[in-house]
């Protein structure tokens, strides 16, 4: 945390702890998505959006096949970052690559995305709903699989795009990231289609208390009920709800973990030693929680 704490320090009060380095200008040789060649592989890609080329990387696996319709799992970074950033941190591509999962990194403008407290201006919650249409009718990702996780400004984000890109996303996964804000005010702002959600929340994170406060209130408006669950895992405490409208609630909070990814290895945001892998977890939930008609 020391580092973490050095980081915000350097950096506006809406930087990291708002929830690194800075996007980077897109390649001129990076295909368009009029040029993309689905294959399995590492690419990186643009889409246009609003006047922007924008960024991302995407990962098939080995046995990616377009005519099969595969899994989508969007993963978004902290702030400031970059898609190789939430790479590094995520570890995503072992898991992807046995279950045959498309994974995409966008970059943020500027670092970041616009989401409920911070930053910039940008169109993201239409660039992620163009993303994800992109990507079921280029690369034949399944519409009724498509997940979204992010860390920090990335975790705010998801819940942004829950609750905008209505129909878009089965379920999201949240790291040391909250529903609060001022778009979060009204009582309304919640998903008009079921979107389940899996967050971790580190006890020692300054924003503790937000986090908390920010899902309590999710699940009030969405009519859920929680009841704890066994973690397996000293220091760490579960609970899951059922909601009203179909969807799931799972909330993980780690008593001793700060502003960090739980479970990774590497990465400016690694917690090695949180007992519990945030990427194993919420890749269960995510296939265990497909769209709901």
């Amino acid at each position: 945390m020391a580092v973490l704490t050095g980081l915000c320090l350097m950096i506006v009060a809406a930087g990291c702890g708002e929830r690194g380095r800075p996007s980077s200008t897109p390649s001129s040789a990076a295909p368009s998505a009029s040029s993309e060649r689905p294959a399995a592989g590492d690419h990186d890609l643009t889409l246009s959006h609003n006047g922007l080329d924008r960024a991302y990387l995407l990962h098939a696996p080995p046995g990616y096949d377009p005519s099969r319709p595969a899994a989508l799992i969007i993963a978004l970074h902290f702030y400031p970052g970059s898609s190789t950033s939430m790479r590094e941190l995520a570890g995503l591509e072992a898991r992807a690559d046995k279950d045959n999962v498309l994974v995409a990194y966008p970059d943020g403008v500027g670092g970041g995305f616009n989401a409920l407290i911070c930053c910039g201006s940008a169109d993201d919650v239409g660039f992620l709903t163009a993303l994800t249409d992109h990507l079921v009718q280029t690369w034949r990702a399944d519409p009724n699989r498509v997940f979204l996780t992010g860390i920090s400004n990335g975790g705010d984000m998801s819940f942004r795009a829950a609750v905008e890109s209505t129909g878009k996303f089965a379920a999201i996964g949240v790291v040391s990231g909250g529903y609060s804000g001022k778009l979060t005010t009204a009582d309304s702002y919640v998903p008009k289609s079921p979107v389940s959600v899996i967050t971790f929340i580190g006890g020692q994170d300054r924003y503790a208390s937000t986090f908390q406060t920010g899902i309590q209130t999710w699940q009030q408006r969405l009519t859920c009920q929680p009841s704890p669950k066994a973690s397996g895992v000293p220091g760490v405490t579960h609970t899951v709800a059922g909601c009203k409208d179909g969807s799931e609630v799972s909330v993980y909070t780690i008593a001793d973990m700060g502003h960090s990814w739980p479970g990774a290895t590497t990465g400016q945001l690694a917690a090695s030693s949180a007992g519990l892998s945030a990427t194993d977890l919420m890749w269960e939930f995510f296939a265990a929680h497909p769209r709901k008609a």
